[in-house]
């Protein structure tokens, strides 16, 4: 089996903290959404994942090792591919043409979920899908009494179905899904200048391939800063207290309430810290009252009062704002 993720996208609603990193490097509770991603899958499965794919833009050679690294973390082998023009979600999964063979899953980066259902690898095809109260931002599918797509509609404008897509697929025989995608692209097939997966997948039912769908019991989106500060609070829910704090924690006058992630190598000084607070390693906070936040590492964060904030890596900042959104290498003072 293998994991393709499409993660070039520039990541422009969650500037200005994609001006210095890729939007799925970004750590939540002390991962990256991707790693939390790539793990999340390979508990669905009871099979090897023998390869991930990450399609990527010009990130650089430490990116590239970072993905890298997190493949192998799982006992995986990563590839990386190229996505140098932004030309939809279906032309995205065509630069990975090469890995696109056998038991194929395609997970779209910015996204995560919680599901106790293990895949059935037997299936022809899977979609997950999330029931939302407004359909109209998502593409979404409709379903017959067994679970079965009838019909793929992107972003509709009546309300035919609230099963959104959540950005998850599995491809029994990815050699067809390479297949289709190719037909999409020779055809020149575009919806506002885009190939779109949906279309692809709508094309496979049409020739007989049958899609089963599977309910996740949450989808937690990281496509904006709010999203991803409830994102962040989310996984630090589901985590056991005390588990996700550093047992070098220097806290001196402070008091924590859970749940919080604090990385290596934190110091906090007479502070107020939780709870849904993530500090990265390094960080240094004193004097503050923090709450609902991520502070990503090697901050120095001093005199705040702070909530539903996200605070890049190595910001330096003294100031009484209540709400920040604030990249890498800022430094507020007074």
């Amino acid at each position: 089996m293998k994991i393709i993720i499409p993660m070039a996208g520039m990541g422009k609603r969650m500037r200005p903290h994609t001006l210095t990193i890729p939007k799925p490097l970004i750590n939540i509770a002390g991962k990256p959404i991707v790693q939390r991603l790539v793990e999340d899958l390979m508990e669905l499965v009871d099979e090897k994942v023998e390869e991930i794919a990450y399609i990527i833009g010009d990130f650089g050679a430490e990116v590239e090792a970072h993905l890298l690294g997190i493949a192998d973390s799982v006992g995986s082998k990563g590839k990386i591919y190229y996505q140098n023009q932004a030309l939809g979600t279906a032309h995205a999964i065509s630069c990975a043409a090469e890995s696109i063979s056998g038991k194929v899953i395609v997970a779209f980066a910015d996204t995560l979920f919680r599901t106790t259902q293990k895949m059935d690898t037997s299936r022809e095809g899977i979609i997950w899908v999330h029931k939302v109260e407004d359909p109209s931002a998502f593409g979404v599918v409709k379903t017959d009494n067994k679970d079965i797509v009838t019909k793929f509609i992107e972003k509709p404008t009546s309300p035919v179905s609230n099963q959104a897509i959540v950005g998850v697929y599995y491809f029994r025989e990815g050699e067809v899904l390479r297949a289709e995608i190719e037909k999409l692209l020779a055809a020149k097939v575009l919806v506002n200048g885009e190939y779109q997966l949906t279309d692809v997948l709508e094309n496979m039912m049409q020739r007989g391939c049958s899609f089963s769908v599977y309910n996740v019991e949450e989808w937690l989106d990281c496509g904006n800063k709010n999203a991803t500060i409830h994102t962040n609070r989310r996984i630090l829910d589901f985590a056991k207290n005390g588990s996700l704090i550093a047992n070098n924690l220097n806290q001196k006058n402070s008091i924590i309430i859970q749940p919080c992630y604090i990385g290596k190598n934190v110091t906090i000084t007479g502070c107020i810290v939780g709870p849904h607070v993530s500090i990265g390693e390094g960080s240094v906070i004193s004097n503050c009252i923090i709450s609902n936040s991520i502070i990503q590492s090697h901050c120095k964060i001093s005199n705040a009062n702070i909530d539903n904030s996200m605070v890049g890596n190595f910001v330096e900042y003294s100031e009484k704002y209540k709400e920040l959104n604030i990249g890498d290498f800022t430094v507020i003072v007074q």
